[in-house]
């Protein structure tokens, strides 16, 4: 029996065509700044989002702390979505590392109220920390691959730039925002002082995210970088992958979307399940299913049992995510596993 695995996008698998493009990469030392397919890949990104530089590095976490360390200074405090995945899967790290006090603020479902946060900001004074940072995540994986909207990510950046804030953006998915849009990737990144992207989730690289910026922040950035344990040598082998999955994955994001939008659909026959959102906006679906008194542990061992897996998304919750590795066929016994389960 052949599993389907739904856990994650990043659980897929490097084409045989990925593969070919690793082996054959030309590649140097990256600390030295000297591998040609890490500087390929670098030029590449940086031109799709209109920024003057970027930073390959080893995981969109790291991209994320990298940014927020290059930007702050011990005592400020970052304003980021009370579900954001810097606050909820980092491992305490914004703390940990660049000693920033976190300040979560509740969301519309994953999308920011701009005057919420400018309400957070503080005023200066001897008593209070100093705002230093604005994190936002587009697309929002805890509320389900929502979408911030442009014109709200506009008035953010004007938000930070009006009271000399920094704006990171967790663009971890932005390529799936710019799949389910059409907006272009440059226009995403509009006013935001850094942004991390990922190669390894929907684009199906085995490895790899990158930062983007000014050439003089992504300078400062690279040494973080480096005390972070991030500089890394003949890099091109993987850099290789992130290029063939821009070149070959981006234009296919749509696919998974419309897989995950079927997936909803079969789920949501099931009496008292809710989908959030619904439909799914992009490849994620959160499935609830507390009105019905689930044991998720259970459901979760009888779809593995059948061959599904999917994960635990908080209590009363499940997350599937469609990706490349699922086609159309999967997704319709996927579909047929997990509506059963649910609904026995």
């Amino acid at each position: 029996m052949k599993t389907i695995d739904l856990r994650s996008d990043t659980v897929t698998r490097p084409t045989p065509e990925m593969r070919e493009a690793m082996m054959k990469a030309p590649v140097g030392d990256d600390v030295f700044e000297d591998d040609p397919t890490v500087n390929e890949l670098q030029a590449k990104v940086a031109g799709m989002f209109g920024v003057e530089a970027a930073l390959f590095v080893p995981s969109g976490s790291m991209g994320n702390q990298v940014c927020l360390y290059t930007h702050s200074k011990p005592g400020y405090e970052l304003i980021c979505d009370d579900n954001a995945h810097i606050d909820w899967y980092e491992v305490a790290a914004p703390a940990a590392l660049s000693r920033l006090l976190m300040r979560p603020i509740p969301s519309n479902g994953g999308v920011p109220d701009p005057d919420l946060i400018e309400a957070a900001i503080r005023p200066v004074n001897i008593h209070s920390p100093e705002t230093g940072i604005i994190s936002v995540e587009n697309t929002h994986n805890r509320h389900g691959g929502v979408i911030v909207p442009l014109a709200i990510m506009r008035r953010i950046a004007a938000i930070g730039a009006k009271h000399n804030v920094k704006c990171h953006l967790d663009g971890a998915r932005i390529w799936n925002a710019h799949a389910a849009t059409g907006v272009p990737l440059a226009d995403w990144v509009v006013g935001f002082d850094s942004v991390s992207v990922c190669f390894s989730k929907g684009l199906g690289a085995p490895i790899g995210s990158a930062i983007l910026g000014t050439r003089e922040f992504v300078t400062r950035a690279r040494r973080t970088r480096k005390m972070f344990g991030g500089g890394m040598r003949q890099v091109g082998i993987i850099a290789a992958a992130a290029i063939w999955a821009i070149d070959h994955q981006l234009p296919k994001l749509g696919e998974d979307h419309r897989r995950a939008r079927r997936l909803a659909e079969q789920i949501a026959r099931v009496p008292g399940v809710r989908l959030i959102p619904d439909p799914p906006p992009t490849n994620i679906v959160v499935i609830d299913v507390s009105e019905r008194k689930i044991d998720t542990e259970k459901a979760l061992a009888r779809m593995k049992e059948q061959g599904v897996l999917i994960v635990p998304f908080g209590p009363g919750r499940l997350r599937a995510v469609a990706n490349r590795d699922v086609d159309d066929d999967a997704i319709e016994v996927a579909a047929e596993v997990i509506r059963k389960t649910l609904a026995a």
